[in-house]
């Protein structure tokens, strides 16, 4: 009998990760953390510990009047609370017992012709690790048969302003709510604030949104070629994310910006599709990040199309790296993070200086904004579930009004447990050169002939998700930065290198392909 012939070998995979399953105890702990901070806020100013938080879910959308079905992701507020993925849920919370209760939409019967089988409320139960589950036409009777209270029992709402979208959280509508007394005022605050820390459960699904978009971002960085369009690397990094993180959502919409497009900081939107061809001498901005379990990451890497840095390549990348590098170093609990913005609006400046291309005092710089007009964005953000993440201004707190500083996500003072972007960037914006170079106030910084030669620069930025720690912080990114090891790796080299792979090449490091 002969032999069968052996199997061929499994091509190595691109990616070392695989998605990891998340407990439904880390929105257990959630609820949990609410209720403390709730159940703290109400003993504190007098009020009695019983009603109901009460949450609605998502509902399906339709693309305008058509049937088709938007692909849903639930409502941020309720993802954290209970975890639930599918559409038109409503969540309850007991303050006084404890107990977390879901209502589901009860399906009619062709819903198992089209979209598949029809769970049980017990398949609820065991799925999400709630209490008990109801359909929600019996909210009404079910609230008032265990509201332990007199009187109508009391509903929580989410009811506040989101100070990044100027949007407000609605609360939750149902038939019967008028048989409630409602309370719009308390819950938003304090649910908020939760979100702003976040637990060991938590940072363990976001640095996994992190690792697998750091390959990501690696393997576009392996693959970009001049003549490419920037779709086809938005296209490479969706897939990897997909195909080996299980992410089938994106934190964003990506940003695939080469050129010129570098300097628009929101490119990549419909009317900028990410639609142009790359060329030789380019700048790439990509900054994409991927969403697993809800949980986001956001993350730009900056880097020459064709995998070599020119003189002005590095001198603006390099401006921008010892910002990043010089707000890393500083961040512990305490600091200011307008403070922070206003160090990596000065590193900036100052590596700008020592280029030629602006000239003068650097404390006159800060004085009159100059720094604005390179980095008209803040610094960066609060990052969870949602890429921008709510509580970045406290009840209480201002934005500021200076150019730049209006720009900041948020005012606040580092805690443990915040998990915030660093993000400086410098950009060559005509709309904000020139009239800054027209200014009286401004003009006098500007080396007029120097910044001639940038005009189509472009911009660089960079941008790593950071968790603050007890005694500092940690980057839970991890993709090249430094230019020569991108270079490396955009040459073949391994990432991350391993310790017998760097080596003192012209008293410089490299990576050994």
């Amino acid at each position: 009998m002969a032999t069968p012939a052996a199997a061929p070998a499994a091509a190595s995979s691109p990616s070392s990760l695989s998605p990891p399953p998340v407990p439904m105890e880390l929105h257990a702990r959630n609820r949990g953390k609410l209720l403390e901070s709730l159940r703290r806020s109400l003993g504190d100013s007098g009020r009695p510990l019983h009603g109901f938080v009460f949450l609605q879910g998502g509902e399906e959308q339709t693309r305008h009047d058509t049937d088709h079905t938007e692909l849903f992701r639930q409502e941020s507020y309720f993802a954290y609370l209970f975890g639930v993925t599918e559409p038109g849920f409503f969540g309850a919370i007991d303050i006084m017992s404890g107990n977390s209760l879901l209502f589901a939409p009860r399906l009619p019967s062709e819903y198992a012709v089209w979209l598949g089988e029809i769970k049980t409320l017990s398949f609820f139960e065991e799925k999400y690790v709630v209490n008990e589950v109801f359909y929600t036409d019996d909210i009404v009777k079910v609230l008032h048969e265990q509201f332990q209270g007199q009187g109508k029992p009391l509903l929580f709402l989410l009811h506040g302003l989101n100070t990044d979208s100027n949007n407000y959280a609605k609360p939750a509508k149902f038939e019967g709510v008028e048989n409630f007394e409602t309370d719009l005022t308390t819950l938003h605050p304090i649910l908020t604030e939760c979100r702003v820390t976040k637990s060991d459960l938590e940072l363990a699904v976001i640095q996994f949104a992190n690792d697998i978009s750091s390959e990501a971002h690696v393997e576009v960085m392996r693959k970009i070629r001049v003549g490419m369009k920037e779709y086809q690397l938005e296209s490479m990094f969706l897939h990897h994310t997909y195909m080996y993180g299980g992410c089938r959502h994106c934190s964003y919409t990506c940003i695939c910006a080469t050129g010129g497009n570098s300097a628009v900081l929101h490119y990549g939107h419909a009317a900028a599709p990410n639609d142009r061809t790359l060329e030789d001498g380019d700048m790439a901005l990509f900054d994409m990040g991927a969403e697993y379990q809800f949980y986001g990451s956001d993350i730009t890497c900056s880097f020459p199309v064709n995998g070599k840095f020119t003189s002005d390549q590095s001198l603006i990348y390099n401006a921008v790296l010892q910002a990043h590098d010089a707000v890393i170093a500083a961040m512990k609990p305490g600091v200011s993070w307008v403070d922070m913005h206003k160090l990596a609006e000065r590193t900036i400046l100052q590596s700008l200086r020592e280029g030629s291309i602006i000239s003068g005092d650097l404390d006159h710089m800060m004085v009159e904004r100059l720094g604005a007009v390179f980095m008209p964005h803040g610094l960066g953000h609060l990052l969870g579930i949602d890429t921008h993440d709510p509580g970045g201004y406290l009840q209480g707190l201002e934005r500021p009004k200076e150019p730049g500083l209006s720009s900041l996500r948020t005012v606040r003072e580092l805690q443990e447990g915040m998990v915030i972007t660093v993000e400086p960037g410098c950009y060559f914006i005509d709309a904000l050169l020139d009239p800054a170079m027209e200014s009286s106030n401004k003009s006098k910084f500007f080396n007029h002939d120097v910044i001639g030669r940038f005009r189509t620069f472009g911009g660089v930025r960079i941008e790593s998700d950071v968790l603050v720690t007890a005694t500092g912080c940690k980057n839970m990114t991890n993709v090249p930065r430094q230019t020569w090891e991108i270079e490396a790796v955009m040459s073949g080299a391994p990432w991350p290198p391993s310790k017998s792979s760097v080596h003192l090449e012209n008293g410089e490091n490299t990576i050994k392909s």
